[in-house]
């Protein structure tokens, strides 16, 4: 085992050390030589090594670089090398965290990392976390607890008699949430279309003075960085009059909840505790690996209503927090221990320097681009740059030849309908020197672009 191991380790080294220079995306040479993995499923054992050899050789080139320096397509921050390093150190470890009388030390690791989160963000002390894979699963954790809890105070118990046949639920969510936000709607039977949609400004934030009459059960889900722009629902307008009306409010914050540990960001989120759970994503801002995510909820007794389980060959509950308790899984990895690592290294100033220096990155794409003559359609509220380089033939074009050049890579959207390259700045990896490079590349190519 320990050639094996050594030698993953040293492959895994070779191809991080090689992300500051290599092109971003693949190259479509390497993307043709995946033609090698289409073969039939061997009869015989191979040799580990070879194996391994093979998955570096034919996939290392053909991945796109996410986890360097220029990365800018989605909010994904790479990994901190003491957060890979943990990942390294958890799979070897190969604990199902489900239970602590079986597996106490990283049972003990969440509960530890769930309180930090809880202070860092500033939320109510007993919140209750769910480690998850990501923010589409922790919006779902967290909002199964909120239809349970609604319909409880309607009279109505959903894990004994389910959905057919209960009181309605009013849903409410802003123009422009996550589609990951519907689509945990969708599956929590709550639907993806029955939903009441509030008008957004020209920022993408709910209108506190478009909202509509709270009765009955009520779920309001609400934003703390959209994907687009990175701005805030108004929380300290909308949440006092959600809570006067007995509404369920849940806040979106897969990347924006970072935000809560940097007191020069704090107005953003002003309001944003007062909400009853909230969701994000450990992968993004945290720079922990694929796939981290965390519920957060108030009241630690919906959340295990929601997701707790028994069976006769599972440990009895005992007084330790079962992680089991507060996630849709009973078999999984032990996520929290890459946040512990990532939070116990960067500790409260190292994060907080982190999401200050990406943001600063963002302004300087912004004022660049705009130099340039480019447009930038919102402010830059957070890590989000949206810019156009004309109409949408020609940003599409733009944008294309960016991700060809492979300095840097990323995405197209459209907002407010407007076609747009955006911008996500979220690496620790990124440095000053990068945002340069990347800019000068941006601005070459849609040069080349008008001119050809």
């Amino acid at each position: 085992m320990n050639p094996l191991l050594e030698e993953s380790a040293q492959r895994a080294i070779a191809y991080l050390e090689a992300l500051h220079a290599r092109p971003v995306r693949p190259a479509p040479e390497a993307i043709g030589r995946l033609r090698g993995l289409e073969e039939p499923m061997p009869d015989a054992p191979s040799d580990a090594r070879e194996v391994l050899a093979k998955l570096d050789e034919l996939v290392s080139p053909a991945t796109m670089a996410m986890a360097g320096p220029r990365f800018f397509g989605f909010v994904i921050g790479g990994s901190l090398p003491v957060a890979v390093a943990a990942n390294w150190l958890a799979g070897a470890w190969d604990q199902n965290a489900s239970f602590d009388a079986a597996t106490p030390g990283v049972s003990r690791l969440e509960e530890v990392a769930s309180r930090w989160l809880v202070e860092l963000f500033g939320l109510p002390a007993g919140c209750a976390a769910g480690f998850v894979t990501g923010a589409t699963v922790a919006n779902f954790t967290a909002l199964a607890a909120a239809r349970n809890s609604v319909l409880k105070r309607a009279g109505w118990a959903v894990e004994a008699d389910g959905l057919f046949g209960a009181p309605p639920i009013e849903v409410v969510v802003g123009g422009e949430c996550h589609p990951t936000l519907l689509k945990s709607l969708g599956m929590l039977g709550l639907g993806r279309s029955r939903l009441t949609r509030v008008p957004v400004d020209g920022q993408g934030r709910m209108r506190a003075d478009r909202l509509p009459r709270f009765s009955g059960p009520t779920i309001l889900c609400l934003q703390a960085g959209n994907v687009n722009t990175g701005s805030f629902d108004p929380f300290a307008e909308i949440c006092p009059i959600a809570r006067e009306a007995g509404a369920w409010i849940h806040v979106d914050g897969a990347f924006g909840l970072w935000a809560r540990a940097v007191p020069r960001l704090s107005h953003l989120s002003r309001g944003l505790e007062l909400a009853d759970s909230w969701a994000t994503d450990a992968h993004k801002w945290l720079n922990v690996p694929y796939d981290s995510g965390v519920a957060l909820v108030r009241d630690a007794d919906a959340l295990r209503a929601a997701m707790a389980i028994t069976a006769e060959y599972l440990p009895a509950p005992g007084t330790q927090r079962n992680p089991c308790d507060y996630t849709p899984e009973l078999s999984r990895r032990a996520r929290g221990v890459e946040i512990w690592a990532a939070l116990r290294a960067l500790g409260k100033q190292g994060l907080i320097e982190l999401i200050e220096r990406n943001c600063r990155q963002a302004r300087r794409f912004a004022e660049r681009l705009t130099a340039a003559g480019y447009e930038v359609l919102s402010e830059v509220a957070l890590n989000q740059v949206l810019v156009k380089f004309g109409d949408e033939r020609m940003t599409r074009r733009t944008i294309e030849a960016i991700q060809r050049e492979g300095t840097c890579w990323a995405g197209v959207t459209v907002w407010q309908g407007h076609t747009a390259m955006r911008i996500s700045v979220s690496s620790w990896a990124t440095t000053d020197e990068d945002v340069e490079r990347s800019v000068d590349a941006m601005i070459g190519c849609a040069r080349a672009c008008r001119d050809g």
